[in-house]
Parts: C-alpha cells; structure tokens; sequence
C-alpha cells in the first residue's frame, strides 16, 4: 500500500496532467465543419481518376476518360479541355515552367500541355500503365508511376527527355513530391509499403512497410511537420513520420478510400471513401491524429483534390446503372448518362 504522502503527490500530479490536457483542448480553434456547397455538372460519360488542383491559377483538372476536364474554381464553371489523353489518371502542373502533364494510360505515355491554351505540346512515352504523375520542382522532372510495369519513369520537363526508370517492389499507387528532402514518396499498394525514392539518384533510398495499414491508396503530406498521410483499404488513415517511415497514429476511415488531401492551413487531413463519405481529421500535434467529421458525400465520390486558399474540397462521382440480367456481378455498371458532377464541399463558416 502506498504512503498517504505518496498518494498525495499521485493525485495532485493526475490533476495537473488532467488540467494540462482540458486547457490544451480549450485552447485549440474548433475545426471548421464542412457542408456541401456547389455541383458542377460536366459532359461525358466516361470514368474519371485524379482531380488535380492548380491553387496559383485557379484551376481544377479532373482526368476523364479520353480528356481532362478544367474547371475554374472560382467560378465554378468549365472553361475547356485538353483532348486525346486516352486512359487519363492524372495531372500535375509546373505553374514556374507554363506546362501541365497527363499521364495516359491507355497509350503508355504522358501529354504535355501549355497551361494557356490548354495545346498539348509533346508527347512522352513511358513504360506500361502510366498512373499517378507527380512534378518534382527542384530538378524540374516529371515521375509517372506505371501500373503495369511496377516502375516509374522520369523525364524532363522542358525537353521530354526520359531520364530514367526506376524498378520499383510492386504495384504503385498515388505519389507525393517533398523537395526540401529531395525525395518522392510512393505506395506500393500489392506489398503494404511505402518506397521514399532520391530524386537526385533516381533509385529507391528507402522503404517501410505500412502496418497496420493494408492495400495502400491516396498518399498527401505535412510538408512542415514532414508527416506523410495514407489511405488504406483496410480502412484506416495512417500518419507517418516522412524521414523514418514510423507509423505514429491511426484514425479509422470508410471504406473504399482512393484519395488523401492534407490542409496545412487547418491542420485537417482528409480522406474520399468511396462508400460515400469523407473522413475529416485533425493533426492536433506530430504526435497525434483525431476525428473531427465524417462527412457524407455520395457514393462512388473516392477522387478528391483540395484547394488549400479557400479550403474546398472537390470530388468526382456519378451515377451507375443497375446491373443488367445475368450480367457478371464483378462488372463494371455503365454510369448513367449525363450524370458526371462534382462536388464542391467547403467549411460552413466561410460560405
């Protein structure tokens, strides 16, 4: 049994911790709450993949079927497209450079495109199934990750020149750039990995396994934090330290998650579901994440970009058909035409 005075300094130190923890949460800004605010109706009835946000122009590039989409977000109308981009997944923009670059799937290459007028410019090959592309700043590259070649190539973004390519442990997911550390971050979705690939080498420097996290998704990071956040399919959003790969913390997310966005504004991570919600969490410290909404959105709404002036997020989604008598229950549905929206969800307060 513990001494009287023993037991009196226990108690009066769990006081001063409980105290320390009720004034912290007191003095934290509430998180902003986020509602619906805007659809975007836009033609053509093919999928959809990445949205990509161009914050400097005020732009939001939506890669659909065979063209990417661009949308002025201030307005929320469409002002025109970038064609022959067959098997679209992505964009990434080099607002320094005036150019864009799509990654096409379906033709094994990438387009590159005048952010003026929208004129594609060149053509890059690459190896198989380019998916996520990413722009690395610094040494003005581009990086496209190809699904069907479990590689990424490397070009230049000014000549098209292919540097390099890069074998990588499995199949690769979403990609994010830190260029303070020279490095880009990818998911190996097939292996429960992350691989941080030196982009001054153009070869892997690392990779962590992800666990608890499975079947790895959208990846986005805390560039000032150097914390790296992952959607996973086993239905959880990890937080992980960028220079170790250490798993911090975890929150719990829906299921069917494409897309992670990180605001450094707010502090909020998000992930899109494709069960129709969005998980909303805050970065109370490096240390630790917390659920603040689930936000429900609509069904197949898992692609997200977020806007970090005006804190908007936007998904893509559509409607699907029934599937047909006897049709295969793996099947994709068709999407029931004139259907193709997106959505535009923001902080109450601000709207």
């Amino acid at each position: 049994m513990l001494a009287p005075d023993v037991r009196s300094i226990l108690w009066a130190l769990c006081g001063a911790l409980c105290g320390a923890i009720a004034l912290a949460a007191a003095a934290a800004p509430p998180s902003p709450h986020y509602a619906l605010i805007k659809e975007i109706r836009l033609p053509g009835d093919g999928g959809w993949d990445y949205l990509s946000i161009d914050p400097a122009a005020r732009r939001l590039y939506v890669a659909h079927g065979d063209h990417v989409d661009v949308i002025d977000i201030d307005h929320y109308t469409l002002i025109g497209s970038i064609a022959d981009t067959a098997g679209v997944h992505g964009v990434a923009i080099a607002h320094e450079l005036g150019r864009g670059f799509a990654s096409d799937g379906k033709a094994s290459q990438a387009s590159v495109f005048d952010l003026n007028n929208l004129a594609t410019i060149a053509r890059v090959g690459t190896a198989a199934g380019p998916d996520a592309i990413v722009y690395e700043p610094s040494r003005k590259e581009v990086y496209t990750f190809n699904g069907r070649d479990n590689s990424a190539s490397v070009f230049d973004a000014l000549t098209g020149t292919v540097v390099a390519t890069i074998a990588l442990p499995g199949k690769p997911e979403f990609a994010v750039a830190e260029s303070q550390a020279g490095r880009i971050y990818d998911n190996i979705e097939d292996k429960n990995l992350l691989v941080a690939i030196d982009v001054r080498r153009h070869a892997i420097a690392q990779q962590w396994p992800i666990a608890p996290g499975e079947s790895a998704s959208g990846l986005s990071i805390d560039p000032v934090h150097h914390r790296l956040f992952i959607g996973c399919r086993n239905q959880r959003m990890l937080m992980l330290d960028a220079g170790t790969g250490r798993v911090i913390d975890s929150v719990p997310i829906g299921m069917g998650v494409d897309a992670t966005a990180f605001d450094s504004g707010t502090q909020l991570a998000f992930s899109s579901n494709g069960e129709g919600t969005v998980t909303i969490a805050h970065e109370d410290t490096p240390q630790r994440l917390r659920v603040v909404q689930t936000l429900r959105t609509q069904a197949g709404a898992r692609t997200m970009a977020l806007d970090p002036d005006s804190h908007n997020i936007y998904l893509a989604t559509a409607d699907l058909e029934s599937p047909a008598a006897g049709e295969a229950a793996h099947s994709r549905p068709a999407i029931v035409p004139g259907s193709f929206r997106i959505l535009v969800y923001g902080p109450e307060a601000a709207h």
